[in-house]
């Protein structure tokens, strides 16, 4: 299985085009030891031939073409066979709307992810110009399905979805929660049996899916934010992290904590927000995080199981 981060960064990227943050300044400045990254879109493929998107940025097109894989190679073509939705916040599914010249789309999500997208969106008709191009495939929690083309083919992999605790997309407040809304995906390959599990958003860690984290090869998980606190105390707004329904990576009951013991040979965290200091590379937070077992993904990031 090959795992490419086409992005690594939370909603509005690093440096975040209005962000004048530690983070976002020093890094445009060129005194800060960090890597700007894009927007959060992880290609996934058991062949190296067809390729699975997890989420769509909004700077799909740009990532699209920083991965030759991912290139046409012919006139009319495209080597992304499918694309699956983890929740629909916009940085998840804008993309979407930039692959919209009339080229078919597999697109799998949980029903909850799929209505909120579609309906009532005026701007989805782009997808809509001929029948098929757009084609919707139902993800349900607990269960597991091959992933194929639009011509029905399977590329090798599997995906199983779990509910991760969340939230509705701010564009669909207030709206009753559904377990459906944000979900981490297990990504299979059957013909060799190695598993990713792919947690980009997570209020908390359930026990299921503690459980499920059990005998993968791999693990990406959400590093939006490093404490509660990161944005009311660098003057940036007044939600905590929880707020956003993000567990912080440090402190006290923070994912580097909870998964202390967890028993994988890559662990990485990914969707990282500009204003957390783990993505300075001489940072004490990144130094924590590293002699924890884990890393930081990067755009251009490349895992191989």
């Amino acid at each position: 299985m090959i795992i490419r981060v086409l992005g690594a960064a939370a909603g509005g990227g690093f440096p975040q085009w209005n962000c004048g943050c530690p983070n976002c300044r020093g890094v445009r400045e060129g005194k800060h030891r960090a890597h700007a990254r894009s927007q959060e879109c992880v290609a996934v493929s058991a062949d190296g031939d067809a390729w699975l998107l997890l989420n769509c940025s909004p700077e799909i097109r740009a990532q699209i073409e920083s991965f030759p894989p991912l290139h046409p190679r012919a006139p009319r073509h495209s080597p992304i066979a499918a694309i699956l939705l983890t929740n629909g916040d916009l940085d998840h599914c804008l993309g979407l709307l930039s692959l919209r010249e009339s080229h078919p789309l597999v697109l799998y999500a949980t029903e909850a992810v799929r209505r909120g997208f579609v309906e009532g969106n005026v701007l989805y008709r782009t997808l809509e110009r001929f029948p098929g191009q757009a084609t919707w495939r139902t993800l349900k929690t607990g269960r597991e399905d091959d992933v194929a083309d639009t011509a029905g083919r399977a590329i090798g992999l599997t995906v199983e979805p779990l509910a991760a605790p969340g939230k509705p997309p701010i564009h669909l407040e207030p709206t009753a929660p559904d377990p459906e809304h944000n979900v981490g995906v297990w990504i299979r390959e059957p013909a060799t049996g190695r598993t990713v599990a792919y947690v980009s958003a997570a209020a908390g860690i359930t026990a299921e899916m503690r459980r499920a984290f059990d005998g993968v090869d791999a693990v990406f998980f959400d590093g939006t934010f490093w404490s509660s606190d990161e944005l009311p105390g660098q003057g940036l707004g007044t939600k905590r992290a929880e707020d956003m329904a993000h567990l912080p990576v440090g402190g006290p009951g923070g994912s580097l904590e909870r998964l202390g013991d967890l028993r994988v040979r890559r662990r990485i965290y990914i969707h990282v927000n500009n204003t957390n200091p783990m993505l300075g590379d001489d940072s004490p937070q990144r130094a924590a995080v590293t002699a924890a077992g884990w890393e930081v993904a990067e755009d251009g990031m490349e895992v191989r199981l």
